[in-house]
């Protein structure tokens, strides 16, 4: 079921400006798109701008509040400015991409595998400001997922086993998946590499695209660090190989 920021602008212009919200003002019924029992899926507006150049494919989940709250933040203020909608959708997507903590740990973690060496660029924060034609990021499910008014993990339910949630991955993922060209896809955490894991098996993804082992940047997975080190030098190997 696909979204579009054109459906949602008078709803956001109800909002007051500010660049934070609160679930109150959030999770409510202009922004669900549908419920399944206890799992909710609400709008947010930072997966609708596509970057067919990109050379790097950061894919996570759903956008958790902060990334929704961000998003919809900047939408409110670019209509208030009256941009053109493509235009705010481009901003949406640079500004609530991995917000907060999740772009810190992420940036670290693909300089600690050197992504920035095989792109030839000094850090890969640089990927978040001027180099971001680089990167495109999107979330399986391009919608913010709540379990009982929290953010969705990817296992109660399980996402593969999911058809409720699954359906997202068929109907909006491979759709932009088949907008760009040979990207190195990374997946962030084990549920998110069993979803591309069956896109393998369906010939939809190129085996040889995946980097896989990088772990979810999180600050609640208090593994990361410990798993980033077990698959480095694997991961090193696919980054020197694809990019060489």
């Amino acid at each position: 079921m696909k979204k579009h920021l054109e459906e949602y602008i008078d709803k956001i212009k109800k909002l007051p400006i500010k660049n934070k919200y609160t679930k109150e003002e959030l999770l409510t019924n202009d922004f669900l798109i549908e419920k399944e029992n206890n799992v909710e899926i609400y709008y947010a507006p930072h997966n609708e701008y596509i970057n067919p150049k990109a050379k790097v494919f950061i894919v996570g989940i759903t956008p958790g509040f902060e990334q929704m709250s961000t998003a919809i933040s900047t939408a409110r203020r670019c209509l208030s400015e009256n941009l053109d909608v493509e235009k705010i959708k481009y901003e949406c997507k640079r500004d609530g991409r991995f917000s907060g903590s999740l772009r810190k740990n992420t940036i670290s973690m693909l300089d600690e595998v050197k992504l920035n060496e095989g792109l030839n660029i000094v850090s890969c924060s640089e990927l978040f400001e001027d180099k971001d034609y680089l990167l495109h990021t999107i979330s399986l499910i391009p919608y913010s997922v709540f379990v009982k008014g929290k953010n969705y993990t990817g296992h109660t339910p399980k996402l593969i086993k999911s058809e409720f949630l699954m359906k997202y991955v068929y109907e909006n993922f491979i759709e932009d998946f088949n907008k760009l060209n040979d990207v190195l896809i990374i997946p962030l955490g084990k549920a998110v590499e069993e979803v591309l894991n069956e896109l393998v098996s369906k010939n939809i993804i190129k085996e040889g695209q995946i980097l896989r082992g990088f772990p979810h940047p999180s600050g609640a997975n208090g593994h990361r660090l410990v798993q980033l080190e077990e698959n480095k030098e694997i991961m090193i190997s696919i980054i020197n190989d694809k990019f060489k």
